[in-house]
């Protein structure tokens, strides 16, 4: 039997057609013999490359345009819960919608990416006849030790997962995360920042951050602690501070964060030198502290010239300070 009729035998042989086809075009019997590794096969593969690209473009595409902002938010966190738009000021707030879906989004890329390049993968090794079987388990085995290793690493990356998707805090947000204070310079899936009063910049890891509290949300409260003396007339200085806390809250510049009429809740501390008193106020988030320090100031201002004493009489110290009159 020649060899061309040996290459037809075996290609009737064949369940491909690859190795009839080529050997009627070319007459080659080697060529057609090894088509299906030679021919078939690398166009099976580049056939799954092509596409598993195609695929990952697709919804990268499809992702980018549901994180973009266009001034509008972002259509990727409308069902996620978000916190009210009066909370925070709308240059803030487009900042804090566009990082978090910007963040949100990186993270849905990598997994598409990482799903996708992974089914290929597979396929490919199929189409060279490899064993998944003993491949799959050994992947497992590594898979524990690396989690094992970098557990640190991945509760990070959870926590500041469900750190997003819950909005607890954005760019901007004044927050107490335990060992640091400050405003919020950024959010990232491992790390958050935070800038404090004194400009220090702090790097907190997500997964160490067991508690927030965050001064940013809704609204807040400017408590203001007034100390009298005890010869001091305590319902005329209550009556003073309350109304010229009332009328400053409706003038400039307190007139823009003060959310509700200053409320004075009376004496809260009496000790054997001093009657505490305590006033309140509801304002925009973060703007507390400025509120008040305006407000003590128009107070003291008041309580000169309605000749309500202080604690202590001018020129002298403080008991505690070590000094004498």
């Amino acid at each position: 039997m020649s060899t061309l009729q040996l290459a037809q035998s075996q290609c009737s042989d064949d369940s491909s057609q690859w190795c009839r086809t080529i050997l009627d075009w070319t007459g080659n019997p080697w060529l057609a013999n090894y088509s299906k590794l030679l021919i078939a096969t690398p166009l099976k593969v580049l056939s799954i490359i092509v596409l598993a690209f195609l695929v990952r473009y697709m919804l990268h595409k499809i992702i980018t345009k549901l994180s973009s902002t266009n001034g509008h938010p972002p259509r990727l966190l409308q069902p996620l819960r978000e916190r009210n738009e009066g909370s925070v000021s709308g240059e803030t707030l487009a900042e804090q919608r566009s990082q978090r879906a910007r963040t949100l989004g990186s993270v849905l890329k990598s997994i598409v990416s990482f799903v996708i390049f992974g089914f290929a993968a597979i396929y490919i090794l199929q189409e060279f006849g490899v064993n998944l079987g003993p491949l799959i388990a050994s992947a497992g085995v590594v898979g524990v030790a690396l989690g094992f290793g970098a557990q640190n690493l991945v509760r990070d990356f959870l926590a500041g997962m469900f750190m997003m998707v819950e909005d607890q805090y954005g760019v901007g947000d004044w927050v107490d995360l335990g060992e640091a204070i400050g405003t919020v310079e950024t959010v990232g899936l491992r790390v958050t920042t935070l800038r404090d009063v004194n400009g220090t910049v702090w790097y907190v890891r997500n997964g160490e951050i067991l508690r927030v509290g965050n001064s940013s949300q809704g609204y807040a409260v400017a408590v203001v602690d007034l100390p009298i003396a005890h010869s001091s007339d305590a319902r005329r200085a209550q009556e003073v501070a309350e109304s010229v806390a009332g009328t400053a809250a409706q003038r400039e510049p307190l007139a823009k964060d003060v959310l509700a009429k200053p409320e004075m809740l009376g004496i809260n501390q009496i000790t054997s030198d001093t009657i505490t008193l305590r006033l309140t106020a509801k304002v925009r988030p973060g703007q507390q502290w400025a509120v008040q320090r305006l407000l003590r100031a128009e107070i003291k201002r008041a309580y000169d010239e309605a000749d309500i004493k202080p604690p202590y009489p001018a020129g002298r110290l403080m008991p505690d300070s070590g000094e004498q009159q």
